[in-house]
């Protein structure tokens, strides 16, 4: 669980039902993976601290009852949050760190072009094997469940060596974002600020570490920080509910 300056929730064991899930990803995507590159090991740059810009916490997601999960867990799947959130609403005090780096088409992005709609923004890394591309396609069904609203979807490297123009292309086509997430790298000078900024973990940290600590993230019309996805809630019903709440602000 990600801790945050102002949300601090005591850590909750991983649900069942997400081991279930990375299990099932990682046979689903082993063909895919291994075209990507290499296995979980990371050529990142060494591990940046913990900013206090933005991230958040949040108690762990409910169970499936028939991977093992409690009839409490399992009670609350689908259960309306006090904010109207699905995910985890951030204070609304927060400011995203801005920042410009290059996209899978040598174009350089800057997160202050995208004010004005709500964008996700997530960590990730090419050579995963099951974490990250869970989260690339809990994205692609979120974006599937908003046809047509060009919803931004970007994906920061937390293993600049690893991503190498290859491995970016073979990992959108496998999560089938080719065309819908722009998938950014820097300098590890940039990245590092990056990290440190959203308290993203790098790959170099080891699988086990990017696992607990990954997150998607949503910003708002005026690119501030609103809504947290941590990895064992991340749906894409619950994604896309949360975007469009946030478009009708």
């Amino acid at each position: 669980m990600r801790p945050h300056p102002h949300l601090r929730l005591t850590p909750t064991p991983w649900p069942s039902r997400l081991t279930t899930v990375l299990a099932a990803t990682a046979l689903a995507l082993t063909g895919c993976s291994s075209s990507a590159g290499p296995g979980n090991s990371a050529g990142g740059t060494s591990s940046a601290g913990r900013g206090n810009s933005v991230g958040g916490a949040s108690s762990a997601g409910p169970s499936d009852s028939s991977a093992g999960g409690t009839s409490t867990e399992a009670a609350a799947v689908g259960a309306p949050s006090a904010t109207g959130f699905d995910g985890a609403l951030l204070p609304g005090n927060l400011r995203a760190h801005e920042f410009t780096l290059t996209d899978q088409y040598g174009r350089r992005v800057s997160l202050r072009d995208l004010h004005g709609r709500v964008t996700i923004l997530t960590f990730l890394y090419t050579t995963s094997r099951t974490t990250a591309p869970l989260i690339a396609q809990q994205i692609r069904g979120a974006l599937d469940e908003l046809p047509g609203r060009r919803i931004p979807a970007l994906a920061v490297s937390v293993d600049p060596a690893g991503d190498t123009p290859a491995h970016v292309r073979a990992f959108l086509r496998a999560t089938s974002l080719t065309g819908r997430m722009e998938y950014l790298t820097g300098t590890p000078a940039e990245l590092r600020a990056v990290w440190h900024a959203y308290a993203a973990v790098p790959a170099a940290a080891g699988p086990t570490a990017y696992e607990r600590s990954a997150f998607v993230l949503l910003l708002n019309r005026a690119g501030a920080p609103r809504v947290e996805f941590p990895l064992e809630e991340l749906t894409p019903e619950a994604l896309a509910h949360d975007i469009r709440r946030l478009q009708s602000e």
